[in-house]
């Protein structure tokens, strides 16, 4: 990434992680967490939030069901008091996974071992899982300098908004905004030339788009 563009995103990000792709979630099915609701009032509340992307499953550690997990949360950390991820199975299904025991490897990969998995067959079957966590469980443990942070802002180009960012996607020159307008995907570049001002207070990213670029889309 270029340092013009790392310092403009500097005045409201501070700087950019290596993150591949991050996302916001605001639905989830009820349905596919029935038979683990023997922590239901955790698990229910959990469902109002929104919920963000942090990392992947990239592999099994060992025999006794541990896994390695590649986060994008910007720091190191433990995941200490985290009680549950999220894993989804489908699109827009997911599924609590209770958390056993965590374990630091640097600052991008922890060990992670879940309840119930404790072998490494079951494991397997987990590993490549995306990792999802309320939005709450993000703020306290990713780091404040995240893209992340941008995730529910509004997008606005020349005072008109165009809606609300759902996904971050990095390039090495800039970072892609996706956005629903009217029912389409809409990728909002932003770089030196895009980006005005970001409004933290509003929860607003102010930008000035090339002509013709939303008539792409829509």
């Amino acid at each position: 990434m270029n340092p013009g563009f790392i310092a403009g995103i500097f005045l409201f990000c501070h700087h950019l992680p290596n993150y591949v792709s991050i996302c916001l979630c605001k639905e989830i099915n009820t349905n596919t967490v029935s038979h683990q609701l023997h922590r239901s009032t955790q698990v229910i509340f959990a469902l109002m939030a929104e919920y963000f992307k942090i990392g992947k499953l990239v592999a099994v550690h060992g025999l006794t069901g541990e896994l390695l997990f590649k986060h994008e949360l910007g720091k190191k950390t433990s995941l200490k008091g985290l009680q549950a991820i999220f894993i989804e199975e489908k699109k827009n299904s997911f599924l609590p996974w209770f958390i056993e025991s965590t374990k630091i490897k640097n600052e991008e990969e922890i060990y992670i071992k879940f309840e119930g998995i404790n072998a490494r067959e079951a494991a397997t079957k987990l590993t490549q899982k995306e990792i999802w966590v309320p939005e709450a469980d993000f703020k306290k443990f990713a780091a404040k300098t995240a893209p992340a942070s941008l995730l529910g802002y509004t997008i606005i180009n020349n005072n008109e908004p165009l809606g609300e960012i759902l996904e971050l996607i990095e390039q090495p020159h800039q970072l892609l905004c996706r956005l629903d307008i009217k029912g389409k995907e809409v990728l909002i570049p932003l770089h030196e030339q895009t980006l005005q001002k970001v409004n933290h207070k509003k929860k607003e990213v102010l930008v000035e788009l090339p002509e013709g670029l939303l008539e792409i889309y829509l």
